[in-house]
């Protein structure tokens, strides 16, 4: 099995202490986040758990409990994510220099080949143009060069709730976001763009829950959670099949998160996972690290 930490919230950078506490105790017990009542109990034994894949814009919390996963005998990989969006998309992410310097210091510690940049998600707009995100990634690109083996990037998917941010967003600052990316007639330059940085840079570009309509620009459909990943960095063999329960396009395959919808308090505006800002400050500030439940 492996464990997805997570989706749903930034477990590295908001609850790393609970999750060390849930993995000394074995397992953690986890809410469906469509039934809250729905619960399930989730075995984190060694002998369980096949590698852990931990999401974050902020693993630094996590750095300190890494020997003790080492020495318990644990496989795991982070994605970490970043980009570098203004403050009225991003409100409480650390400054970039220093999400940098914990890139290359995790990478150091662990190895390049686990530790994979996610440029994720790409959001267009008057202010946020072709120009500006490639520049933006020839910054961080060249920051991270032989830390890294990989890059992940995905263009923004505009749910309901996503929508209404941006919306709120333009209101503040007066910019204006592209609905729908893929009919810019400069997406095409923008992403073989992106591509050649990552090949001048020695990093392998894959994209996450695309079509093949990024494959013509030359960034074919990648895993976040990769079985191929998982045997050549950690040295073991887990299944190929798909996880069924992700987006249609998503290829990752089988995991189990643990996190939780409306936990995670970075307040990006773009994030599908939080439905308010108060509500996730809220499960925030009422987390216990001792409990077996992240929220509630």
């Amino acid at each position: 099995m492996i464990i997805s930490a997570s989706r749903r919230t930034d477990i590295p950078a908001f609850y790393a202490d609970w999750f060390m506490n849930r993995v000394r105790a074995g397992f953690c017990m986890v809410r469906n986040p469509r039934n809250p009542k729905q619960t399930t109990w989730v075995s984190l034994g060694p002998a369980d758990v096949d590698a852990v894949v931990f999401w974050s814009k902020n693993p630094e919390p996590m750095l300190r409990h890494l020997h003790e996963l080492d020495t318990m005998r644990f496989h795991y990989y982070f994605l970490f994510t970043i980009n570098d969006y203004p403050v009225s998309l991003e409100p409480h992410v650390p400054p970039l220099a220093g999400r940098l310097a914990t890139f290359r210091d995790l990478a150091g510690r662990i190895g390049k080949g686990r530790v994979v940049w996610r440029y994720d998600p790409v959001i267009l707009s008057a202010c946020l143009d072709a120009a500006s995100h490639r520049r933006a990634f020839d910054k961080i690109a060249r920051s991270l060069e032989g830390y890294t083996q990989r890059v992940t990037i995905s263009i923004v998917d505009l749910y309901s709730g996503t929508r209404r941010r941006l919306a709120a967003v333009e209101r503040l600052t007066g910019d204006r976001f592209v609905r729908d990316p893929f009919s810019l007639p400069r997406l095409e330059d923008l992403v073989r763009g992106l591509s050649s940085i990552a090949a001048d840079r020695g990093m392998d570009i894959q994209s996450c829950a695309e079509d093949d309509r990024l494959s013509r620009f030359g960034i074919n459909p990648g895993k976040c959670v990769d079985d191929g990943l998982v045997s050549s960095e950690c040295g073991i063999t887990v299944s190929s099949a798909k996880d069924r329960g992700q987006r249609e396009k998503c290829g990752c395959v089988r995991s189990r998160d643990i996190g939780a919808n409306d936990s995670c308090v970075h307040g990006c505006e773009y994030c599908y996972a939080t439905s308010s800002m108060e509500r996730a400050v809220a499960t925030y500030n009422a987390h216990d690290p001792e409990a077996e439940f992240l929220a509630g």
